[in-house]
């Protein structure tokens, strides 16, 4: 019977990157000049000052040493504190499109095959650049690949969903081949006045192809099972959107950029992701007790090191339970698939993984992979 293989997988890494103590000094700086602006307001009890940020309480908080992005400079500018990337042309190649053929150029190299083989690219990633066209036909468009293509958004959650309608279209007849990209540039939704959230996120893009086994060389992974979970919460939320326009009065609000709930988003999804791995393993007949290798998403250390303590049942080992978010920070979509692209080693042909996601909706999604 067909069915999917995750053939090769691609990432495109931007060349610059921020340590915690260069977003911390830039953000204590833009802190204390705020306080100064409000003195009187804060004096008198207006206005609450913005407490100082540090290097130890973002490394106990999350886990995160640094992040990579497409710009530097302006994150790091206290009177701007955002990135500064530029805005294109329609003739020319979008920069998020940009990342994605990049990643999706070494992920074909990976794979050994001509692009005529795909027969549809999925965009699948937390934000996109624009409503129409779809990003994910213009990166179709510049690799030369024939078929169909869309976007799709399930915010953290986005690959794992990415692969389960890619393996669907496979073992569905629809195509042999699909090209999955996740750009992201968290950092232009990221508010980096807000202390509590200001260090969680990086930029990058991965890029995977998924194809029928009936057509597949030898290696890659087998996909074993795919399972997807939404719950509807407002404890990770961005309300950027059209509309705003249709609202002036709330453009610019901090609600126009990521916000959540730090805590409840803790407590609500770990435990829900930790039941849905062991149940899914379960319904496939995979102890998720020997499972070579987790590649999470990379949110949080600590919710990480808690979902691999109760699916192993027991404290994992650092090969067991990967973790990248230390150098490349929360990068949404596309964390899970930096692990799983970056740490393949040691796997043996029957040795089994987990790819897992989980953010925003809620939404969360496993894929259990076997090595060819």
């Amino acid at each position: 019977m067909t069915h999917a293989v995750i053939a090769a997988t691609g990432l495109f890494t931007p060349d610059q990157s921020i340590s915690n103590e260069e977003l911390v000094t830039a953000y204590n700086a833009y802190a204390e000049a705020y306080n100064a602006e409000h003195a009187a307001q804060i004096v008198e009890g207006d206005v609450a000052p913005l407490t100082p940020s540090s290097v130890e309480f973002i490394e106990k908080a999350s886990g995160i040493k640094s992040r990579f992005v497409l710009d530097k400079a302006g994150v790091l500018n206290p009177e701007r504190m955002a990135p500064s990337i530029a805005e294109r042309g329609n003739d020319e190649l979008s920069i998020m499109a940009e990342m994605a053929v990049k990643a999706a150029q070494q992920a074909i190299a990976a794979w050994g095959k001509p692009v005529s083989e795909i027969g549809a690219v999925l965009c699948a990633a937390s934000n996109m650049p624009r409503p129409y066209p779809a990003l994910a036909i213009e990166v179709q468009q510049a690799l030369g690949i024939d078929g169909f293509a869309f976007d799709m958004n399930v915010a953290c959650s986005s690959a794992t969903f990415g692969i389960k309608t890619a393996a669907d279209f496979i073992t569905g007849g629809s195509v042999k081949a699909v090209l999955m990209v996740n750009p992201e540039v968290c950092s232009a939704h990221l508010n980096f006045k807000d202390r509590d959230s200001h260090f969680i996120f990086g930029d990058v893009c991965t890029a995977v192809i998924v194809e029928s086994s009936d057509t597949a060389g030898p290696g890659g992974w087998d996909v074993l099972g795919t399972r997807l979970k939404t719950s509807f919460s407002n404890n990770i939320r961005n309300n950027f959107g059209f509309l705003n326009n249709a609202a002036p009065e709330g453009i610019g609000a901090p609600d126009k950029l990521f916000v959540q709930q730090g805590r409840k988003v803790f407590k609500d999804v770990v435990p829900m992701v930790s039941d849905m791995i062991v149940d899914h393993a379960g319904e496939l007949g995979i102890d998720p007790t020997a499972l070579k290798r987790m590649w999470l998403h990379q949110a949080n250390i600590n919710m990480n090191q808690f979902i691999g303590r109760k699916v192993l049942g027991r404290e994992p080992e650092p090969h067991e339970n990967v973790i990248i978010l230390d150098d490349y920070a929360n990068t949404s979509s596309a964390g899970s698939i930096i692990a799983f692209h970056l740490h393949q080693d040691g796997f043996q042909p029957g040795d089994t993984g987990l790819i897992c996601s989980f953010g925003a909706g809620y939404s969360a999604g496993t894929v259990f992979v076997r090595k060819r």
